[in-house]
């Protein structure tokens, strides 16, 4: 992961560790798929055996990994981090000076 944003020059690790919380938010948007594909699976075929659900919720899970892991860094940096419309502006005119 990079240190700094090239666009803004925001710092993505605020201190050691930071990203910890976003665990946290991970689990809850995989609760969240699992809950969706178990329903989906349920409502549109009613007749699936038990086994097809544990099946279709860990392929969902680990097909969405990729997209849970980096959602929850972006959920996560968002709580604590506030953005700033002309800071791009900014940090070209420093850097390019």
């Amino acid at each position: 992961m990079l240190d700094r944003c090239s666009e803004c020059g925001h710092k993505y690790e605020i201190e050691t560790g930071f990203f910890y919380g976003a665990m946290y938010v991970a689990y809850a948007l995989s609760v969240a798929i699992s809950v969706a594909a178990f329903l989906s699976t349920y409502l549109l075929f009613p007749e699936t055996p038990y086994w097809a659900y544990i099946i279709i919720v860990l392929l969902s899970l680990v097909g969405m990994a990729p997209i849970t892991f980096r959602g929850a860094r972006l959920i996560w940096i968002n709580f604590f981090s506030s953005y700033k419309s002309d800071a791009i502006d900014k940090f070209k005119k420093q850097n390019n000076e």
